[in-house]
């Protein structure tokens, strides 16, 4: 290098700092991760304070579960009818959505109506009534949702030279929900990279690796720096656990699968009775599922009502006051909690319903609760990318959830298993759910049929 050049270093400084209008840019995408992360704490507060109402509600006195089985019912119905008349883009868990949103071909009126500022508004607001319901459902996957449109309504800010567009906002603010909603930064990347975008320049990676860290900070300063299951530390697996470990893959890959079909089988429109009245009376419909979850949480002592936090929690901790058939009853609760149409999301019901399947084998094999747990995690990412089909996805969110750094390629196997044995029983679940959201080519209309021409007469 001569001594009469400019350094690359100079240059570019000097580049960077005339580029004010870039940095003001950045300055309102940075704010927008900030109030993703703010919002994503509002919402986990409203949830927690809907979901102690009504635990405190069931148990004020012997006829307290008694009573839910009018109260979830009825609050489902109005949830219903509220979701249909004003938000109807908030409906179920938000990621197909989402999905759909992402679409650069999508109408612009169409992308407001699934992604945008009021409706995340309206989707936090209506979650906290499932909560308050007590249906089971988690908030994490509608953070994806209310991320995205928080992200999603800085755009008119930013300059129309700006190298971020919509598309990079809302893979940006759906990771940042999720990642903020479950304090797994690196799992909400891969949930990005793996289910939404298709991009994979730098720009856009840097973008969701920023707002991810500023979303997480307000969240940590708000709950602290925990894992979402507390401080705990599952221990890598012994060679007495391969074979149940195995069975928790291969049963969680069968189930995942069977409940993401299920769950994509029941919102498809489709001749039959049953679909039939849920299309005609949504929120009858709606109240009788909500019946059923009411049902389901008297038989179990209110144990399957929510996110399935608690007792998740209880089986990773060597508890045992888990009812013994809290696995199908969590699973049958999910799947009409998600029937009902309000929003609802899977992703911490799936978890509670994985670590009740790695409970299950573990008991078959007659194990003591200590040696469980590596069996609890294992279900947990097996079900969780069974069910999602996004095994990355799943196995970075539970390694981070329970501190399981020792079960890396258990995890990572699990997961991988799992997903397969899923994807011989359905397609991906939110990406098949998105398809029945995404608007219906118009049919052309049948060309009358071409009059046969008058046979030429002969050359003669």
């Amino acid at each position: 290098m001569h001594d009469d050049e400019t350094p690359d270093f100079w240059r570019n400084l000097k580049r960077e700092i005339r580029a004010g209008r870039a940095w003001i840019d950045r300055a309102i995408v940075l704010a927008a991760a900030v109030a993703t992360g703010a919002s994503v704490v509002g919402v986990t507060l409203l949830c927690e304070a809907a979901s102690h109402l009504h635990e405190r509600m069931r148990s004020s006195g012997p006829l307290g579960p008694w009573l839910m089985l009018l109260w979830t019912p009825v609050i489902t119905a109005i949830l219903v009818w509220l979701t249909r008349r004003f938000a109807p883009g908030a409906a179920g868990s938000g990621i197909p959505q989402v999905i759909v949103a992402l679409d650069d071909s999508l109408a612009p009126e169409r992308r407001r109506a699934l992604v945008s500022l009021p409706l995340a508004i309206k989707k936090a607001a209506l979650l906290g009534g499932a909560m308050l319901a007590g249906l089971s459902a988690g908030r994490e996957g509608p953070t994806v949702q209310i991320g995205a449109g928080v992200m999603l309504s800085v755009r008119r800010w930013l300059s129309p030279a700006a190298r971020i567009d919509g598309h990079d906002l809302m893979v940006a603010g759906a990771a940042a929900g999720i990642a903020a909603a479950f304090n797994t930064p690196l799992g909400g990347v891969m949930f990005a990279l793996e289910k939404l975008s298709r991009r994979h320049h730098a720009a856009q990676s840097a973008l969701v690796i920023v707002c991810i860290v500023l979303s997480g900070l307000v969240a940590v300063s708000v709950f602290g720096n925990l894992t979402y299951f507390g401080q705990l530390r599952v221990q890598s697996l012994s060679l007495q656990l391969l074979l149940p470990g195995l069975v928790v893959a291969v049963v969680a890959g069968l189930l995942g699968g069977l409940f993401s079909q299920l769950l994509v089988s029941s919102l498809a429109p489709g001749p039959g009775r049953i679909k039939q009245w849920r299309q005609q009376y949504p929120v009858r419909f709606g109240a009788a599922c909500a019946l059923g979850v009411a049902v389901i949480g008297l038989v179990c002592q209110g144990s399957t009502s929510g996110a399935g936090y608690a007792p998740t929690r209880a089986m990773l901790e060597g508890q045992t006051d888990v009812p013994a058939l809290y696995t199908l009853l969590k699973f049958m609760a999910t799947w009409l909690s998600s029937w009902t149409g309000v929003p609802a999301g899977v992703f911490a019901p799936s978890l509670a319903v994985g670590a009740g399947i790695g409970r299950d084998v573990a008991w078959l094999f007659g194990l003591p609760p200590e040696h469980a747990i590596p069996l609890i995690a294992l279900g947990m990412v097996g079900f969780l990318a069974a069910a999602t089909q996004g095994p990355l996805t799943a196995f970075i969110l539970v390694m981070e959830m329970v501190s399981g750094h020792a079960m890396v390629l258990s995890l990572m196997l699990t997961a991988f298993v799992s997903s397969g044995i899923s994807r011989l029983i359905c397609g991906p679940m939110y990406a098949e759910l998105a398809k029945l959201m995404r608007p219906r080519p118009a049919a052309s209309p049948t060309p009358p049929p071409t009059p046969p021409q008058a046979q030429a007469e002969p050359v003669r």
